[in-house]
């Protein structure tokens, strides 16, 4: 089903390079000790907008001719992607319909609104996100920009990949989260892209475990909603996802609401930068001994230190 490769995540790479950060991986002595590895965190949460998204976004957006440019674009988005696609459309001088659950979080909305998107509220629900989308388009004639169900929107993701591996070409795994499955498909085909033998890992909420389940039972499972904290992980794999992660992901770890919470404490404390609910979830499975276990044993590797890349997917959080 899908067309992406290494040669389609380069011309990504390409065509965005100069509207993105290239972002910094960091380390952390003291989480390196609390989990027994050596991590390497790739911060897209100081990416433009704030989250990888952009770079899905910006390859999508400047992927359209002229004459969708001026139809304008829409999509679904609980936020990060809103806001990329409002970015990009920008960009390009295209008018954005970004259409948004009505508990969307307001540091996510009134990012959307500060590049010019124009937002439409919907019930916090797959289904009226959908459909609501599918009005907008056929009201206005805009081009769908799917969240995750798209070539061009996972080629672009797989572009953090890709560079994580370039600035650090001998990691045993990689850590991402999962929602729609963009972000971990793009990294399944930048990272394995890149290194034949990096693992990667898919990390997914215990009340948002669609891919969990999907890929145990070898069909896909549908989310209808979800109250998890991590409120970017709250849709659900697309058929194109599902089919990519299949064949390439080595895993999905869940992770309980007290861990991602636990996490995202200590990446503040002791790396004193922002990261979302939706990025520490990609550190989470590392502090459970558990999840290390199924990770150490996946690669044959137990007892050995292995070098592990985690993924921050984005800093946009709510304060106070």
């Amino acid at each position: 089903m899908t067309r992406v490769d290494l040669r389609a995540i380069e011309e990504a790479h390409e065509r965005i390079r100069g509207r993105i950060h290239r972002t910094p991986v960091l380390r952390c002595a003291s989480l390196d000790a609390m989990t027994g590895a050596e991590i390497y965190f790739k911060c897209e949460n100081f990416q433009k907008t704030g989250s990888f998204k952009i770079r899905g976004a910006a390859n999508a957006i400047f992927s359209l001719s002229e004459e969708e440019v001026a139809r304008g674009v829409v999509t679904p988005s609980s936020g990060n992607h809103g806001a990329a696609v409002a970015c990009a459309a920008a960009w390009r001088g295209a008018k954005a319909w970004i259409v948004m659950p009505k508990n969307a979080p307001s540091v996510k909305c009134r990012a959307v609104e500060a590049y010019g998107g124009t937002i439409r509220n919907c019930e916090p629900t797959i289904s009226a996100r959908r459909e609501m989308a599918a009005e907008v388009q056929a009201e206005t004639g805009s081009v769908m920009i799917h969240p995750y169900d798209d070539d061009r929107i996972i080629a672009g993701q797989a572009t953090a990949a890709k560079e994580l591996l370039e600035d650090v070409p001998e990691l045993d795994v990689v850590l991402a989260p999962v929602s729609g499955g963009g972000l971990l498909s793009g990294t399944c085909l930048g990272a394995k892209g890149l290194s034949a033998t990096v693992r990667v890992f898919g990390c997914e909420p215990e009340k948002a475990d669609d891919a969990f389940r999907s890929l145990k039972s070898g069909e896909l499972q549908g989310l209808e909603s979800s109250d998890t904290i991590a409120d970017g992980l709250r849709a659900s794999l697309a058929p194109r996802t599902f089919a990519i992660l299949r064949e390439h992901v080595d895993g999905i770890l869940l992770v309980s609401e007290e861990e991602i919470k636990s996490a995202m404490r200590l990446v503040w404390e002791r790396m004193k930068i922002v990261v979302e609910p939706s990025s520490s979830i990609a550190l989470a499975p590392l502090l459970n001994k558990a999840n290390r276990a199924a990770i150490e044993e996946r690669l044959g590797a137990r007892g050995n230190r292995l070098k592990i890349g985690v993924i921050f997917s984005g800093g946009n959080v709510e304060m106070g």
